[in-house]
Order: structure tokens, then sequence, then C-alpha cells
């Protein structure tokens, strides 16, 4: 039970008044809301007083509130970056934050190698890499880094592999590669290569025509005709893509982000809009439910704020953010000084000023307003799903959180268990687990089940679930209830799900397809839902992404053991040996693929071993 507001007064009154965070955490001690302040006790106490100058959600957020902890920072600085920090940890339910866990994709061009290549990466590192980003899909990545190799003849091959050849391979052949794995080209002539891929893109396009366009001349008057041909063809390209792209500012060197947002009651939505050297590259929505950014009780300031805050823990830094909103002197000075302590750069940020930044601006609010009305939509019939899920399923509250359950045996040996977890109708991946199975030997899916329920619900960090499910009938189902009455968690509602199944008739080629059935306790007959239905989609997606899980997981546990047998069986491959073969080759066919002399360069490989690993692989039946 949440104290009382005389109680948490009484708590704040104690607080410093330095800069600091607080964490408010309700009675299973999970904590709800992150927060920073330069004045601890002032900023904590306003949430107990005026309680009518609220939000909605900070009435419900302060109703559940049971105990505050607070970490002190030296600075404000600090704090912010603490803050977020602890947002991204604990992904507390009130607080502000991005729901999209899958990383931006960049490229990223390896400087620190001899040769460089071009890589899809998710994380900016401070690795001497250079990064360009962030795209809008991991698609348009692959594209433009497949246009990069084959424009520029970049390599595109991994590392170990590249150490270890012999003679040109195939890419070299179509003329896609300059070959500087058996040094047909030197790191001079490969580096000018790799400057055209960067002046392409970092939109230096008119210098890179140039430069091919002279390319083309010289091999022609040279009479390296196919060459000539080759580099015409690849001028033919660049120009095409050229003329896909949108250019805000022809000309420009300056990176920008832009920075709008658009929503009512129901939401609000945030687009970032991503313009390199005066090119747009991608924008993304991010989509916040509840907070409506027209109220007087929601402060602008506050939540854009925590929203910058978060977004570039992980993002590039550009030359300048540009607001559709002034945050005011105090917050960018703050804000300025956070990202500078976290990246090395101090960037721009101000509102729109001035024609051309007011038409960007015009055009990420129009994106903004129009994603906003398609994540609405998707998020109301989500909760129409759940509705109806409450009502068919006889729940006391919508299951907002829904954990489903499978177990996966393979011939009797290995079992484990997938956690699969949505809230609000949408994989929540950090909460997914995988399991093995401890203390059961041989399948017995009661056994497990127990296992798995009782190990998952000693975690009193994790919010419970308004609905389990498992993936089964009636059997299924009594065992899991059986379960959860062992280890005092009965009033967890459970519904067993049962697959379709195919039923075939006496007449020629008569197929009758029966429909997904649900079981709930106590009752003879199953629920349907119809096909088409959200709740159907949404019951039908958990079951089927835990089975999925479940048997991933299963299967890379075969997979290794399959793996070190193999190996382990070699003479004279110890560990360290079998460390670098592994290293240096991903899996059994890529080393049964590899020639005698790539295994024997290995450091402390020879011939013979060489020739012994691939005569027991050729051998073996893994």
């Amino acid at each position: 039970m949440a104290k009382t507001k005389e109680e948490l007064k009484e708590i704040v009154k104690e607080f410093p008044t330095t800069p600091g965070v607080y964490l408010m955490k309700n009675e299973g001690e999970k904590v709800i809301y992150v927060g920073k302040a330069k004045n601890l006790r002032a900023r904590v106490r306003s949430y107990f007083n005026k309680q009518s100058d609220h939000s909605l959600k900070t009435k419900y957020l302060v109703a559940q509130i049971h105990t505050i902890d607070y970490v002190l920072t030296k600075t404000e600085v600090e704090a912010f970056l603490l803050e977020a920090s602890l947002i991204k940890k604990y992904r507390p339910r009130y607080n502000i934050r991005l729901k999209d866990d899958k990383a931006y994709p960049y490229i990223r061009c390896s400087m620190a190698d001899d040769f460089p290549r071009f890589y899809l990466a998710r994380k900016v590192k401070q690795d001497g890499a250079i990064y360009f980003g962030p795209y809008t899909s991991g698609w348009a990545v692959r594209g433009t880094i497949r246009f990069l190799n084959q424009t520029f003849r970049i390599r595109d091959c991994r590392d170990a592999f590249m150490r270890n050849r012999k003679r040109p391979c195939m890419t070299y052949q179509i003329g896609r590669c300059t070959a500087p794995c058996v040094d047909l080209i030197d790191q001079k002539g490969y580096g000018k290569d790799v400057k055209s891929a960067l002046d392409f893109l970092h939109g230096k396009d008119g210098k890179v025509v140039k430069r091919l366009t002279k390319q083309m001349k010289d091999a022609a008057s040279e009479e390296r005709f196919e060459q000539a041909a080759k580099f015409r063809d690849s001028i033919g390209v660049l120009e095409k893509i050229l003329e896909r792209q949108t250019v805000v500012n022809a000309g420009s060197e300056v990176d920008q982000d832009i920075v709008a947002f658009f929503g009512d009651k129901r939401g609000v939505l945030i687009e970032t809009l991503h313009i390199r050297s005066g090119r747009v590259i991608g924008n993304r929505p991010h989509f916040v439910a509840k907070l409506d950014p027209n109220s007087e009780a929601e402060e602008i300031k506050d939540w854009m704020t925590s929203f910058l805050n978060q977004y570039y823990i992980d993002n590039i830094v550009p030359d300048e953010i540009i607001m559709s909103v002034d945050l005011g002197g105090d917050i960018i000075k703050l804000l300025k000084a956070v990202l500078f302590e976290r990246h090395g750069k101090e960037p721009r940020i101000h509102v729109a000023n001035g024609e051309k930044e007011k038409k960007l601006v015009e055009m990420a609010l129009k994106n903004a307003e129009s994603h906003f009305g398609d994540q609405v939509s998707k998020h109301e019939d989500r909760m129409k799903g759940l509705e109806e899920i409450k009502a068919k399923l006889h729940l006391p509250e919508e299951p907002l959180r829904i954990e489903c359950y499978d177990i996966s045996n393979f011939q009797g040996s290995q079992s484990v268990a997938s956690q699969v977890v949505f809230e609000e109708g949408l994989p929540k991946k950090e909460d997914y687990r995988r399991y093995k199975i401890k203390t059961v030997q041989g399948p017995n899916d009661f056994a497990s089940m127990k296992e798995v329920l009782g190990r998952r619900f000693k975690h009193t960090e994790y919010d419970d679930p308004q609905l389990v499910v498992i993936d089964g009938g009636k059997g299924q189902l009594k065992m899991a209830l059986e379960v959860l009455k062992e280890i005092g968690r009965e009033e967890i509602p459970v519904v067993g799900l049962a697959k379709a199944r195919t039923k075939r008739g006496f007449a020629e080629n008569a197929v009758e397809q029966t429909q997904e059935r649900f079981f709930l306790p106590g009752r003879q007959n199953p629920v349907i839902f119809g096909k088409h239905t959200q709740a159907f989609a949404i019951l039908t997606g958990i079951r089927d992404e835990a089975h999925r899980y479940a048997i991933t997981f299963h299967r890379k546990l075969r997979e290794d053991a399959t793996l070190a047998s193999v190996l382990d069986e070699i003479t004279g491959l110890g560990e360290k040996r079998k460390t670098r073969l592994l290293k240096a080759f991903d899996s059994i066919d890529d080393i049964r693929k590899a020639s005698v002399e790539q295994i024997a360069e290995l450091p402390t490989f020879n011939r013979v071993l060489a020739e012994r690993i691939l005569l027991h692989l050729s051998e073996s039946t893994a």
C-alpha cells in the first residue's frame, strides 16, 4: 500500500537541497519514475503540493509512490546524465521514454583498418571509425553500402577472410573489388577509393562525379576500355541515386536534426528529421501515449528535454538541433553542456529562425501530424483488442501486460522454456527471458512449467501480468493452474491456447481447418475469437513469438553442443587453438569450405593440423 501524502512529505523534508536524481518506487520496490533536480528537496516536494495543478499522469504516479530514493550528483549536468541512463536501465512506467528498442542503423567506415570497409552498425562508439546516419532502416543502409562497394570497389569481405586469401575472389573477377587481400592495390590507391565513397556520404557529389569522370577518360586514353566502361556505369548509377534524393540545402556541409511534435489528449508524436550535408537521409517518429502537449499541466520544456536527453545517448550529435519550440536559454545551455560531456561535441540548439529553417520545421511538423494519425489509429486498435480480451476471458482488468510461456524439448534432451511479454499489445523484448530447465531430467512439461513459473515469480521487480497465456489445451491449462496455486500466485488469470487442427474428411481431398481455441478454468467449451480481430492477433501473436523464441534458443544450444563436440574429437586441437579457429570462421560449414592454406596460416597452426581438421570434418555428419 502506498504511503500517504503526509508520510511522504515528512520523508522529503530530510532530502538535501543539492543536485541529484530521485527514484520513486511502488510497493513492490519497482522504480516507476526517475527525475532530476537542481534542488532535490524542492523538486520532490512539489509533487505533494497543489494536486489540482498536476496532470492526470502525475496524480496516478503520486498515488502509487511507496518509497523515494535519491542519488546525489556534483552538478546539474551530472544529474541529467544519470537520469537518462537510469531511465534506460529501469524503463519506469511514468517517464517519457523511447519505446523503440531497435537501435538506429548507421553506416560505419572502419578507418583503423589498413584497408577500411563499410559496415552496418547500430551503436556509435568512440573507436576511430567514421559514422554516417542515423538512417530510416537497415534496408536503406545495406543498399547504400552495396552501392558504395560496387561503385568505388571497396572490399566487402570479413577481416579473417581477407587475411587468409592467396588469390583474388570472385568479387575481383567481376570488377567490384581491387583485391587488396593479395596486394593488387596498395593502401594509397585503395585510400583514394575510400575517400571517394566518404565524399559521396558527405554530400560532395560534384567532386565524386568529377573524379570518376577523370578516371574514365584516363582509362579510355590508355585504351583500357573495359575499365572505362565500368567508370561510366558507376557515374550513371550515381547520377540516378542523386536524382532520387531530397536536397534541402545544396552545398551545405552542416549536419542538422529537426525536432517537431504534434498531438492531442490521446498522446504526442515527436518527429526527428535528419539532414546531412543538405540532404534528407531519414526521419523517425516517436509516439508517447496519453501525454497531451496542449495541456497546461504538461510542461513542454520538461518532457521535450527528457526526450532529447535520452535520444542523444546512442545517436550522433549533429552540428545543429533545430526545434519547433523555444526551450529557453537556461535549458539549452544545460543540454549543450550535457551533450558535450557525453559526446565531446556541443551543438547549436535553437528554435527555427529564417525561411529555410522554418520550412524544415514545417516539413517535420507535416510528418509528425501524418505519423500521429497512424500511431493513434494503431494504438486505439490495440486498446480495443485488449478490451475484447478482457470481456471474452472475463478478466478483472484490461491485460496491459500479457506473459506467455512455452516449453521446448528435443528428443528428450535439453529442455528449455521461453517467457515472452507483450505490453499494450506490443512485444516488450527487454522483458523476454530464456530458461534452461535445471531440476528436471527428460521431458516433463509439468515439472518444467513449475520450475519456470517459480523462477519467474520470485522476481518481484517485474510488473505482475494481467494475463498468462499457456501454449496448449485443457491439460496444459490445468498444469499451469496447479503450479500457480502451489507457488501462491493463483490470483493471476491464465488461459490455454490450443492450436488450430486440420481434419480430413471421407470425401476426396476434403480438408477442414478448426479454429484456434482458448480454454478458461472451470469452463468446458473453449472461447473463440474472430480470426481477423485485433484480440486474436495479439493472443496468437504472443503464442507464436514464445514458440519462436524457445525453438531458437533450443537450436542454438544444440548447435553449440555439436560444434564443441566435433572439434573436441580432433587430436592436437586444444582450447586455445579451438578459440582461434572459431574466431576466424563462424561455423563448421565455414571451416569445411576453407582451404588447407587458410587454416594453416592461423597462429600456432600448421599444414598437418589443418589437413587433419578438414579430414575429420569431411567424415563428420555434423
